[in-house]
């Protein structure tokens, strides 16, 4: 029952490079985010706004630890927050578990995230600069929690194929 999962920052493609994943290993990929929503069925901001963050954080680890525990291999793509919150980078040193941190510089998160960043609430509102500072700000209080991750693939400049291939690598 071995679990990969992946982390990192909003944008870096974890969803997208989970997918791939799935395609060339027949492993299932789950993201924690959208088992979430289906589990109370309200969206994330929902969730948010209604129940609290509190809720939400303790809902998180609870289906993250379901998750891990489940008897089949998985793939989980994790929200960018997950590993930050109630000792879940703890979680990410267990037996079995292969975790890898998806890492990306302030400028390609941007690059990423500005031309969809209306499907990002967090980050909707703000113009470029302050995107960006929003960005590092973030990047620099959780690198700490993403960095006990047991791999870090690099995603500058590399394609999704390029990023694929590099965790397969880990993989083998």
């Amino acid at each position: 029952m071995r679990k990969i999962i992946l982390l990192g920052y909003m944008g870096c493609g974890k969803s997208t490079i989970a997918n791939r994943l799935s395609n060339s290993t027949n492993i299932p990929y789950i993201d924690l985010d959208k088992m979430i929503e289906e589990r109370v069925n309200l969206s994330i901001k929902e969730i948010f706004e209604q129940r609290g963050e509190i809720y939400f954080r303790k809902l998180e680890r609870d289906v993250f630890i379901e998750l891990l525990n489940a008897p089949e291999n998985l793939i989980i793509g994790l929200g960018g927050g997950t590993p930050c919150y109630a000792n879940n980078h703890e979680l990410l040193k267990g037996e079995n578990i292969l975790s890898i941190y998806l890492k990306a510089s302030v400028e390609t998160l941007f690059e990423r995230l500005i031309s969809n960043k209306s499907k990002r609430p967090i980050i909707a509102d703000k113009n470029d600069e302050e995107m960006k500072e929003f960005i590092a700000i973030h990047l620099f209080e959780r690198s700490f929690y993403y960095n006990q991750a047991q791999y870090k693939v690099n995603i500058d400049g590399r394609t999704k194929d390029e990023t694929t291939q590099d965790i397969l690598a880990i993989l083998a």
